[in-house]
């Protein structure tokens, strides 16, 4: 058998491996959050760790409400005892379902001292920063997981022009509707008049053909995925522009 060196030399050890890390807590059937999230974040030096916890298609209020219990233990197995500079949740119809603050609670129990994203927070921050009062909004959803989101926009002072929804079941089929397809829905959906466009669920890819969406629409656009990458970005300190689009040249506002 052959000897095994063992080295008494002990390797000096860097505080992280890398400067900024963000914890993902992932839907189990969720095709695209984490492509975007490394796609944006990873060429800034921020690393995403990603853990993923149960659901169950369709997408409806009622199994999106049933994650409620799974946040906090599954915020918790992201690098544990370890801190993170923020924590991401990637679902937008069940941060407005269960609501917004009880998923912040509830992530927050289990990775405390870390600020917490959503795609709802992220895109509210995102409007703000952007000066959008008059949106348009494009959600994959039934209609019964779509009118939650319309009346917290408008419970958030924002005035609705449009609201399309494309009446899909299954988030994993949300995340297969072809790129010239959705340049297309966004086209029809977004209403001149609008100050931007917000598209919904971390399961449709329009985070990375914003500037195809901006340019078919001419308003400025941002997704669940983009504009939560945006958010965590900027509370890491990375404050260039990591992807084309409108929202990733602003900072984040107070």
């Amino acid at each position: 058998m052959t000897d095994i060196q063992v080295s008494t030399h002990k390797p000096r050890l860097d505080p992280r491996p890398v400067s900024h890390r963000i914890g993902l807590v992932a839907l189990s059937t969720d095709h695209t959050i984490e492509v975007d999230f490394a796609r944006i974040l990873s060429p800034a030096g921020i690393g995403v760790y990603v853990n993923r916890i149960p659901f169950a298609n369709p997408v409806t209020p009622e199994t999106l409400r049933a994650m409620e219990g799974d946040l906090a233990e599954g915020a918790a197995l992201i690098l544990p005892g370890e801190d993170l500079d923020v924590v991401v949740y990637g679902c937008t119809s069940a941060s407005v379902c269960i609501g917004d603050a009880a998923v912040r609670a509830q992530v927050a129990l289990g990775k405390p001292g870390a600020p917490v994203v959503t795609p709802i927070s992220g895109a509210l921050a995102g409007l703000r920063a952007m000066g959008a009062r008059r949106i348009s909004v494009l959600t994959p959803y039934f209609e019964e997981t779509t009118r939650p989101m319309a009346a917290m926009f408008e419970a958030e002072g924002f005035d609705l022009d449009r609201v399309t929804c494309l009446n899909m079941a299954d988030d994993r089929d949300m995340a297969r509707i072809a790129l010239d397809e959705l340049v297309d829905l966004a086209a029809m959906a977004a209403d001149p008049a609008s100050d931007a466009l917000f598209i919904s669920c971390t399961a449709v890819r329009a985070a990375g053909i914003i500037a195809r969406i901006e340019a078919a629409t001419t308003i400025p656009a941002l997704s669940s995925n983009y504009a939560a990458a945006w958010n965590a970005a900027r509370l890491c300190g990375a404050q260039a522009a990591l992807a084309p689009g409108h929202l990733m040249t602003l900072p984040l506002g107070d």
